[in-house]
């Protein structure tokens, strides 16, 4: 077991994370291209399905909280297996559990193709979801691992690329998919085109991704179930209630269950401390928070999942139901974000070294600025020429969000010791998929109140064009959660300033 004091100890001799001894592996950019071919296909299923919610809806006679479940309950089960699958690939090997959570997500995408009614849907979804979140932390576990010094900020940065564009170019794909195949049908082929990146995914990683470590058999696995059942419990209860709120009326569960889940993880909070200290290896060693700017990055990066996903989760249904829009029209409008997110995202890698906290605080203000500017658009331009209105502020949003992500991660971890960076990774990652179920929740109920309450006028100026659905209140609270984002950044960047003073006194003394 890596002991509390031994782990701040690493991180402190080893501020890359990175062994210090041996060559880098030759394999390394290959295995990369591996590792984000695989992330961008779970990470597009994030918000490839927006676009197809209405085509679903009529496909499958889905309600309300059927979609919100498809949509945030790929997210929750996300989130439920990032830590088990992070801790149980930095003991067993991070290409064989890589291999499974592939081979499960191929598995859950042909059902979610095949599913006849939407309880299926819902069902094959959370699968779905759940294996996405068991190869992801893989991906960061291993760029910890191959990569050193400025190669991880660039590896980093094309990660953060693959997430930003991932989630922002899922519904032009969709659209394409709906718009070629037809949408009575062509939803289906939306979770059916994840078949062949899956196959081609397993192929190359059994020849590119480094072979798992050699076990001592005589060596037991401490798997900590115990942890696990505590930490699922919690985040479980959490995002019940959060996923069950757009439902709309009195159909939520009660608001306590999430109480009941903080509670559960205050016990494993608990339970991970006494597991230590019988000298057990904890399924999270909560040094972790102690690293030096991990527990500040990963709180950034939660609120800013919760903000900026629902923008598209809006904006995607609301150009189809309120404008007219067809799925492709409406994935294209909301293409200057990606287009944005790829211009900056691999540049925001090579720069965080130089401008490390700085570089993602100016970020979150552009995304900001970008935010606001959406939403003053959307209530001065009425009518189908709405999109091209939007264009300009979403391409700044997203020139901002690419200096937010890949940066993020890369300061979150950067002294994160490469023995636990399967762990550090997914618990990031959870973090991340918490705030993107708990983001599309709140903002989808806003959303959906005026409908839910039979208005048939929002406050967004267009959206009084027939379904009462609220986009400009819906996108205020998602410019919200990105301004507290700001705020959380901002605070770690004077405490960073602060410790860079403090430790600069002693030595003008």
């Amino acid at each position: 077991m890596t002991d509390s004091p031994d782990l701040l100890d690493q991180s402190s001799a080893r501020r890359d994370g990175a062994p210090q001894e041996g060559a880098p592996d030759p394999r390394r950019w290959k295995a990369l291209w591996v590792c984000l071919v695989a992330g961008f296909m779970t990470l597009l299923d994030v918000s490839i399905v927006n676009v197809a919610l209405p085509s679903i809806q009529k496909g499958v006679e889905a309600t309300p909280s059927d979609l919100q479940w498809i949509v945030s309950g790929y997210a929750l089960a996300f989130g439920l297996t990032l830590v088990p699958s992070g801790r149980i690939g930095d003991v067993l090997g991070r290409r064989t559990v890589f291999v499974v959570g592939v081979v499960l997500f191929g598995v859950a995408s042909l059902a979610c193709g095949l599913a006849p009614n939407s309880a299926l849907l819902v069902v094959a979804r959370l699968v779905q979801g759940a294996a996405g979140g068991i190869l992801n932390p893989q991906v960061s576990g291993l760029i910890q691992q191959l990569f050193r010094g400025a190669e991880r900020g660039r590896a980093f940065g094309l990660l953060g690329a693959t997430i930003g564009i991932s989630t922002a170019v899922g519904p032009v794909v969709g659209g394409l998919i709906l718009d070629g195949l037809g949408e009575e049908t062509g939803w289906r082929w939306i979770f059916f085109v994840n078949l062949p990146i899956a196959v081609a995914a397993v192929v190359l990683a059994m020849r590119w991704l480094p072979d798992p470590p050699e076990r001592d058999r005589s060596h037991r696995i401490d798997a900590d179930p115990v942890g696990v059942v505590l930490l699922g419990a919690g985040v479980l209860g959490i995002l019940l209630p959060v996923v069950e709120t757009g439902r709309g009326g009195s159909g939520g569960l009660p608001g306590w269950i999430a109480l009941v889940g903080a509670g559960f993880v205050g016990l494993f909070l608990a339970w991970e401390q006494h597991y230590g200290r019988r000298g057990r290896s904890p399924l999270v060693d909560l040094a972790l928070f102690r690293v030096p700017g991990y527990a500040s990055g990963a709180a950034v990066g939660t609120i800013y999942f919760g903000g900026f996903t629902g923008i598209f989760f809006v904006l995607t249904i609301f150009f189809q139901q309120e404008l007219g829009y067809t799925p492709l029209l409406a994935g294209l409008a909301v293409t200057p974000f990606a287009a944005g997110s790829a211009l900056t995202s691999a540049l925001g890698g090579r720069l965080v070294e130089r401008f490390e906290r700085v570089l993602v605080t100016g970020g979150l203000v552009v995304v900001l600025v970008g935010i606001v500017a959406v939403d003053v658009v959307l209530a001065e331009v009425h009518g189908s020429s709405l999109g091209w209105w939007l264009a300009g502020p979403l391409l700044v949003a997203g020139l901002g969000s690419g200096f937010v992500i890949s940066p993020n991660i890369t300061l979150t971890v950067a002294r994160v010791p490469v023995e636990r960076a399967g762990t550090a990774g997914g618990l990031l990652q959870t973090g991340q998929r918490i705030g993107t179920a708990a983001g599309i929740a709140l903002v989808g109920a806003v959303f959906y109140s005026g409908a839910s309450a039979g208005s048939g006028t929002g406050s967004g100026g267009p959206s009084g064009a027939g379904g009462g659905l609220d986009a400009s209140t819906a996108l205020r609270v998602a410019a919200g959660l990105v301004a507290v984002a700001l705020a959380a950044s901002a605070l770690d960047l004077r405490g960073r300033r602060r410790r860079e003073h403090a430790d600069a006194e002693p030595a003008e003394g």
